[in-house]
């Protein structure tokens, strides 16, 4: 994985929650803010940290230096910013897009490490 892919993954991953979230907000007629949650952000820094160790870092400092003061940022930020609410239509019109993506980019990625010799 990239440096820049993996900067973006916290985001990716809140947006995407967060557009179920409003998407379902949405469905049911049950609210039509969504509040951004220090919880949905914290789940993004933890999917960040855990896919950290297949970052092609370009300097071996880079490991140390860049990914745990990025993500206690992101973290601190995503506290500082958790009262906000977003209409539910927004996250809903930002969110779904992404999650679809990664989801188009988990099977694209699956496919490419399938060993040549399972295909037919």
């Amino acid at each position: 994985m990239s440096p820049r892919l993996w900067l973006a993954v916290p985001f990716l991953f809140s947006a995407a929650v967060f557009g179920l979230m409003g998407s379902a907000g949405l469905i049911t007629a049950s609210w039509t803010t969504v509040p951004l949650s220090p919880v949905v952000s914290g789940a993004g820094v933890a999917v960040a940290a855990a896919v950290s160790g297949g970052v092609r870092w370009r300097r071996p400092w880079h490991r140390v230096w860049v990914r745990f003061p990025y993500l206690a940022a992101v973290l601190a930020g995503g506290v500082v910013v958790g009262a906000v609410e977003i209409p539910a239509l927004v996250t809903t019109v930002v969110g779904l897009p992404v999650l679809l993506g990664l989801v188009f980019q988990s099977l694209v990625q699956t496919d490419e490490s399938r060993p040549a010799s399972d295909c037919r």
